[in-house]
């Protein structure tokens, strides 16, 4: 790849968008292989440059200036362990996540132009949002973003600020009070709109700001301790099945370090042939992941000896830096910087044989209250995945996804620039990026877009769902197809591999703006695998008819594929179909009793 130039396939763009579209799939995907997305080195750049001074630099820079007993930058060594730095710390996350200057930041993300959504579109009356229970709970319903809504959020931001620079309490802690309304409004802005409650990684900072509210200091450290060791566990049990072995070799393909083609090769089984992993695509996710992820942090919680924490919480941190090293689409890098350093803080700087062990609390009944609250939705989640979004059932980047693709017929994509939003389509978007520094041509645009849905492709569901496109839709080679993420970052401000955020309810909000015929947008849909089951479940959608069918596929069968399909779609179990379904929506087959 270049500075400043894409690293795409050495393709005519004009003939290449006229192949069929399982055609593109295998180019784009096999380029993958060697290439990763092919930013230019521009971008990881500019992630580089906005985690080590906005981030970093930034938030060390606050915590120094604002908190009494804490000295210059120069004396962190004398500093860094005092549990009101780690609050603060943990605020100042909160706030950059909240504004959209942290995770699902920039052009990995699909922010293209501009980079950022969250505070481009949640500061802006008339754009939608998405309550998580409209139906249910009293003054939410609605998809249209209201003054209440704009006013509610810039509150949170304002209560996020006076944390960080207001004096604290007597023991020199953030304020309690300040704590409470941050919760409370973080609770009360995610029932108006479930985009900023996620958008905030609300299931882990929640948490942790109820237990800097409710618990004294000594309590805190112990809880907060559980919190990040059942995110740790939470997320390495998600990865067993069949569904995390697909997902590193993509990973370690996108790396911008100089390994070896050979090297990013040797992740799949059949080098650019057959991409399913290998053996040692097999050993990089669950050896170096899944073990690392469910051993090593019960090793803290209980080790009774320093150096073990030490080497233990080093393995950690070189854990989570090598996913910062490999721009995981969403990019994660605060959240992983920030977990990286709570190993260190809480581990190595309050160990447990200095009185912060689970043992330690105050009264005996916290810890169950902690462990019941902490484990109840990552459970709830595993089994019903239909009811917990995957950020709070800890299934980060598992590779068990809810997903979906969209596909319009022709000329109709561009009608999103219809919809009140901060961003226009990405084809768009990306023929400007950098203010045109970094700008690719249309036919590029395309390609780059169009990679999106081979990355999909190379994971489990991708092979479920371009099965659904290419049986339902016989015109699929001259739709326009878009990975449902970017297109959820578009229209909602933000996006972090959630496939609820653009399920349904989405794209009725798209369909009362716009008015699509039938047949003009079709979305396919599917839903986590339960952690019972050997299946998924899966929609077709079309906007203006809804629901028209159900069904399931085996999660054996997709793995056993490759992302373009050579032997076919994979079998699909139809469990329903709508009775008034438009024969030039889809073609689904009979309904199976």
């Amino acid at each position: 790849m270049g500075f400043m130039k894409p690293d795409l396939p050495q393709e005519d763009p004009q003939t290449f968008a006229a192949r069929p579209f399982l055609d593109r799939i295998r180019v784009l995907s096999k380029h993958w292989v060697e290439h990763g997305f092919g930013s230019p080195w521009m971008v990881h750049c500019l992630y580089i440059l906005k985690l080590v001074v906005l981030y970093a630099f930034g938030g060390l820079l606050v915590v120094s200036a604002t908190t009494d007993g804490v000295g210059s930058l120069s004396d962190i060594g004398q500093w860094w362990d005092q549990p009101v730095v780690y609050e603060k710390l943990l605020l100042w996350t909160v706030l950059l996540e909240v504004i959209g200057l942290a995770g699902s930041w920039g052009p990995l993300a699909g922010h293209f132009d501009p980079m950022m959504g969250g505070a481009l579109h949640w500061l802006r009356p008339g754009t939608i949002r998405l309550p998580p229970w409209p139906g249910k709970v009293p003054g939410t319903a609605g998809d249209t973003r209201k003054v209440i809504d704009v006013v509610l959020y810039v509150a949170l931001i304002g209560s996020l600020v006076a944390s960080l620079v207001m004096a604290g309490n007597s023991d020199g802690m953030v304020r309690k009070d300040v704590l409470a309304a941050i919760a409370v409004l973080l609770v009360v802005c995610g029932l108006r709109d479930r985009l900023i409650f996620l958008g905030a990684r609300s299931e882990q900072y929640l948490p942790a700001i109820v237990f800097m509210t409710v618990f004294d200091v000594h309590d805190m450290l112990i809880a907060l301790k559980l919190l990040i060791v059942i995110v740790w566990i939470g997320a390495g049990t998600s990865k067993f099945g069949k569904h995390f072995s697909m997902v590193v070799p993509p990973m370690v393909s996108n790396m911008p370090v100089p390994f070896s083609k050979w090297l990013r090769r040797a992740h799949y089984k059949g080098g650019t042939e057959d991409l399913r992993p290998s053996g040692l695509g097999w050993f990089m996710g669950h050896i170096m992941g899944t073990l690392v992820e469910l051993a090593i942090p019960l090793i803290l919680l209980f080790s009774p000896n320093r150096t073990i924490t030490l080497l233990a919480a080093a393995a950690m941190v070189i854990f989570h830096v090598f996913i910062v090293t490999t721009f995981p689409l969403a990019v994660p890098l605060e959240w992983n910087i920030l977990f990286g350093f709570t190993a260190v803080f809480l581990f190595v700087g309050h160990p447990a044989q200095d009185g912060y062990s689970v043992l330690d609390f105050s009264q005996g009944w916290i810890l169950p209250v902690v462990v019941i609250a902490l484990a109840f939705f990552p459970v709830l989640g595993n089994f019903r995945p239909d009811l917990v979004s995957f950020l709070p059932s800890l299934r980060q980047y598992a590779g068990n996804w809810a997903s979906a693709t969209w596909a319009f017929k022709p000329g109709c994509e561009e009608r999103l620039n219809e919809i009140k939003g901060a961003a226009k389509n990405h084809v768009e978007q990306l023929q400007t990026m950098g203010f045109g520094l970094l700008g690719y041509s249309p036919g590029d645009s395309e390609m780059l877009l169009q990679k999106t849905i081979a990355w999909r492709g190379m994971h489990s569901q991708g092979r479920g769902l371009y099965s659904l496109l290419i049986e339902r839709l016989p015109d699929i080679d001259q739709r326009t197809v878009r990975e449902a993420e970017f297109i959820c970052n578009s229209l909602t401000g933000w996006n972090f591999g959630d496939g609820h955020l653009h399920d349904e309810r989405l794209i009725e909000a798209v369909q009362k703006r716009l008015n699509f015929a039938p047949g003009e947008l079709v979305v396919v849909y599917c839903e986590s695998q339960p952690i019972h089951k050997d299946t998924q479940a899966y929609r077709v959608i079309d906007a203006a008819l809804g629901v028209i069918e159900r069904g399931t596929w085996k999660v054996a069968d997709a793995v056993e594929e490759q992302p373009w399909l050579p032997n076919g779609p994979i079998p699909l179990n139809v469990t329903w179909t709508h009775p008034e379904h438009n024969e030039h929506t889809a073609q689904p087959a009979p309904v199976e009793a």
